[in-house]
């Protein structure tokens, strides 16, 4: 009698423990997640449907208090539903930031080629500048005070020294070639810069030109004191004084000089 018990009782909860765990599966809860995510919204699976002649109570229980559910597309994946909007908009803001970045990149490209033309960095790859004004200014990037003195004549450079040509022309040489570093190493425009090689060229063929000058006034010096020397050291006897004998000295004069 025990052992019938026992094995009723095993059964018994062998029957309830296999009833909890049959599988529930409600067609109209499986249509409504299938609805509210992106699979379908067709009228006729939303279930319970009116039935005949629309006596289904069980479709009144459910939609009589909103008929226009089932008329309405609310899947939030649906091809009008918010997720869809939100996502067709998250697109458009990735084209229209792709567009700023694309302009963003141009900008700098732009403005990375300006800074380039007016960095003195690339001063010297100025076509200009190879072509023209390096030639032009060499004399002043490639001084050097042993090599003028070299080119005066022999005659003149005791004099250009003991005057102070030789070292007014470096002098102003010198401050021609720091104003000439300043404006190839200074950001400036293209243009700018062009003008100021000019103007130091401008100022350098004047300051040439006055060397020359100094130069051959420095030449023609010995020449002078010689002609000086000469003069001081005759002595003129006038007996008496005429007209004429003014003009026989003054020709006198004009015989004895070479220059």
């Amino acid at each position: 009698m025990k052992n019938l018990l026992f094995i009723s009782m095993m059964l018994l909860c062998i029957i309830t423990t296999a009833q909890a765990q049959k599988q529930i599966r409600d067609e109209s809860i499986v249509n409504q997640q299938e609805r509210m995510v992106f699979k379908q919204w067709d009228r006729k699976k939303f279930t319970p449907t009116s039935g005949f002649l629309g006596l289904n109570p069980y479709y009144w229980l459910t939609w009589g208090l909103h008929p226009n559910y089932p008329k309405t597309d609310l899947r939030p994946l649906g091809p009008a539903g918010t997720q869809t909007q939100r996502l067709s908009a998250v697109t458009g803001m990735q084209q229209t930031d792709k567009n700023y970045e694309l302009q963003s990149d141009t900008l700098a490209q732009t403005s990375l080629l300006q800074v380039a033309g007016m960095s003195g960095v690339l001063s010297a790859t100025d076509p200009l500048w190879i072509l023209y004004y390096s030639r032009q200014l060499k004399g002043v990037t490639d001084f050097d005070p042993g090599r003028a003195l070299a080119a005066v004549p022999q005659i003149a450079r005791e004099q250009v020294i003991a005057d102070g040509s030789l070292d007014w022309y470096t002098r102003e040489i010198a401050i021609l070639s720091e104003r000439l570093e300043a404006a190839r190493t200074t950001i400036l425009e293209r243009g700018a810069r062009i003008l100021s090689y000019h103007r130091l060229l401008a100022e350098y063929r004047k300051i040439s030109a006055l060397w020359g000058d100094k130069v051959i006034a420095a030449a023609r010096e010995p020449a002078r004191v010689e002609v000086r020397q000469e003069l001081s050291s005759e002595e003129m006897k006038i007996d008496g004084w005429t007209p004429e004998s003014d003009v026989r000295t003054a020709k006198e004069i004009l015989n004895k000089r070479k220059y």
